[in-house]
């Protein structure tokens, strides 16, 4: 029988626990960084390809972080065979390039509370997808209650004061929504790709190739992206670092364990988002339904996380 000592450090439940609780509490805290890098940057809403090279040297930082990283523990990172140099261009294109494109531009025409709790929509995604894909990850009663729960908040949050009037913004709300299904997707495809890739390497190599096709577009649609003072750094800094941490580690934990269990985690996302949203944007969060929302939200990520009897 396998003892606990023995089994892969990132396959221990309390490691996967704080693990995941970091990195969903590190993605919630992008919501307001990426908006006040907005204003560091001074990006005007409608400058898109501005945004998209903000964006780009982000997740390029990252990824040569991460590559460092990982030459400094001795992996082999240029030792990839050619199919796999193009699965992690893809994903690089497809998690960084296209997702963020999307991200970026939704979250200029949305607040970032209302973004965060749209972005939960992730949580429900990767469950979903896991039932097409995975034989041992079917849906359950527990997990569709818990995605009618959760995609029942996500809809409260684009309701009036009065709850009578539906007000979703396609550019903006929209967009958060359609980047939150694009990176489930992506995250399935990479969970098949670490199987053969180093995790680290794996999310090195697609935040580099992904950040760097962003800020090549970003250029080439006529942005620009100039230092204003060092607190426009600093931000551009934490969102590197952000970035390195979070996805290596996620990649890591997807390796390792059932999507269904990793994704629940997901939850502190929202929550983590719109407090420091409130705290650091001055966004009000003292709207019933934005409590109302996050509860259901949770409850949904609980309920989708509650293993039946």
């Amino acid at each position: 029988m396998e003892t606990v000592s023995s089994a892969p450090l990132f396959a221990r439940k309390n490691v996967v626990y704080a693990s995941a609780t970091l990195c969903c509490l590190l993605w919630g805290s992008s919501y307001p960084a990426i908006k006040s890098g907005y204003e560091l940057f001074h990006i005007a809403t409608d400058d898109i390809p501005s945004k998209i090279i903000f964006a780009g040297y982000r997740f390029l930082f990252a990824g040569l972080l991460l590559l460092l990283f990982a030459l400094a523990q001795r992996k082999p990172i240029a030792r990839l065979s050619a199919q796999q140099f193009q699965q992690l261009t893809v994903l690089g294109i497809a998690q960084t390039t296209v997702q963020y494109a999307i991200f970026y531009i939704g979250l200029a025409y949305t607040t970032g509370v209302k973004g965060s709790i749209m972005n939960a929509t992730g949580t429900f995604f990767s469950v979903l997808l896991a039932h097409f894909i995975y034989q041992n990850d079917k849906l359950s009663y527990n997990k569709t209650l818990g995605c009618l729960l959760g995609f029942a908040g996500v809809m409260l949050v684009n309701f009036n004061h009065s709850l009578m009037d539906f007000s979703l913004v396609w550019l903006g709300d929209g967009f958060v929504v359609l980047a939150a299904f694009i990176l489930s997707a992506a995250s399935l495809y990479g969970k098949r790709i670490s199987q053969t890739v180093d995790p680290t390497v794996m999310t090195g190599w697609q935040l580099g190739i992904g950040g760097l096709v962003l800020v090549i577009g970003g250029y080439a649609g006529g942005g620009t992206l100039q230092v204003y003072n060092a607190a426009s750094v600093a931000v551009l800094g934490y969102l590197t670092l952000l970035s390195s941490i979070a996805f290596a580690l996620w990649s890591t934990l997807l390796k390792h364990n059932r999507v269904s269990m990793i994704a629940p985690f997901n939850f502190v996302i929202p929550v983590a988002g719109t407090v420091l949203s409130s705290i650091f944007l001055g966004e009000n969060i003292l709207e019933v339904k934005y409590a109302v929302a996050l509860v259901l939200v949770c409850s949904g990520i609980w309920w989708v996380n509650k293993r039946a009897r």
